[in-house]
């Protein structure tokens, strides 16, 4: 396998390293008939990224030498990352990259051409390995959403980066509410910080959902994907059925602060019976609300997980597909007043 990646492209590939970083510890380079795929998945196998870069992407691309299959290999995520550690310096020096395997001495051949002659080559090991591929079928989601990456970059903003899980979910008046997950406590009396975010219908491309539909993913897998699409002016597509519990839909219908607190003393089970409800606010994106309250006593029955499998076989997941859309994008939203 050979190929070279010439100008911007550099940046381009750079800034999905980075984004495939945040979600695996171990990166699977497969040089395909259709284009150089880049995947990982998460040690918990809850998450799956792939990457594929077309053969026009590149100045140069040899799958394979004639005669022979093409290479699977298998790296350490760090290692390959270390030589795309700065965008800036990929912009500013590097004007071609060229990436090779070398099957005799199982080494992964990264070499940068720098301005002024200069040469970096970076030699890493790598296992040989089957193919990674994620189980799922985006046609079989009923739940869709399409909107500028841009919009719900700023959406999760205001999150703290230690935040593990965020719910999405419709609330009345089809606004898409994005709120902090917390999990239950066995001591009642620790308290947690709740963040709630809002976006109208009008911010949204395409929203392809029912009102109280909800549903609760990691966040930063998800804001490692939006990293790379938001660099890209890319839109995002959203695709998702059901979370491991059935969620009630008054927890996110309801306007009613009292039947909220009902819902959620009465539900167990349910990821959305510990979010808030949405209030009623002016169109566009905006902060909510940074509330405090008590957790409950009881135990919530444990949530169904889906059983991974090792790296080298399939690796089934809940649908939650995110992909980025077209290139093309309408014209952006006027920003609303918060």
């Amino acid at each position: 396998m050979k190929c070279l990646v010439a100008g911007g492209n550099v940046k381009v590939l750079g800034k999905a390293v980075h984004s495939l970083s945040r979600i695996g510890d171990e990166l699977y380079l497969e040089p395909l008939e259709d284009g150089l795929s880049l995947r990982t998945v998460n040690s918990s196998r809850s998450a799956y990224a792939c990457f594929l870069f077309s053969p026009l992407f590149f100045q140069l691309y040899q799958a394979a030498t004639p005669g022979q299959d093409p290479p699977r290999c298998k790296i350490l995520m760090k290692s390959f990352l270390s030589v795309f550690r700065s965008p800036v310096m990929l912009e500013k020096t590097v004007e071609k990259c060229c990436i090779s395997i070398n099957e005799r001495s199982s080494r992964l051949v990264v070499q940068l051409h720098c301005k002024y002659g200069v040469r970096k080559t970076h030699n890493l090991s790598f296992q040989d390995c089957e193919s990674l591929q994620a189980v799922f079928d985006p046609a079989s989601c009923p739940h869709v959403l399409r909107a500028p990456a841009k919009v719900l970059g700023e959406a999760v903003l205001p999150f703290p980066p230690a935040l593990a899980e965020v719910t999405l979910g419709i609330g009345r008046g089809r606004r898409v509410i994005l709120r902090s997950y917390q999990d239950e406590e066995a001591d009642s009396t620790v308290k947690a910080m709740v963040t709630e975010m809002s976006i109208g219908e009008e911010d949204f491309q395409q929203l392809q959902a029912q009102e109280g539909v909800a549903i609760t993913f990691c966040l930063k897998e998800f804001r490692g994907l939006l990293s790379f699409a938001e660099s890209a002016n890319l839109s995002l597509s959203i695709h998702f059925d059901t979370p491991g519990s059935t969620p009630h839909l008054d927890d996110f219908a309801s306007d009613d602060i009292d039947s909220y607190m009902i819902a959620m003393e009465t539900t167990v089970g349910s990821e959305s019976s510990r979010t808030l409800p949405s209030t009623s606010l002016s169109p566009g994106l905006q902060p909510l609300c940074h509330s405090e309250e008590e957790e409950e006593d009881e135990a919530e029955a444990e949530l169904s997980t889906v059983p991974g499998t090792p790296p080298a076989q399939e690796v089934p997941l809940p649908v939650l597909w995110l992909h980025p859309g077209p290139r093309t994008l309408p014209a952006a939203p006027q920003p609303r007043a918060g």
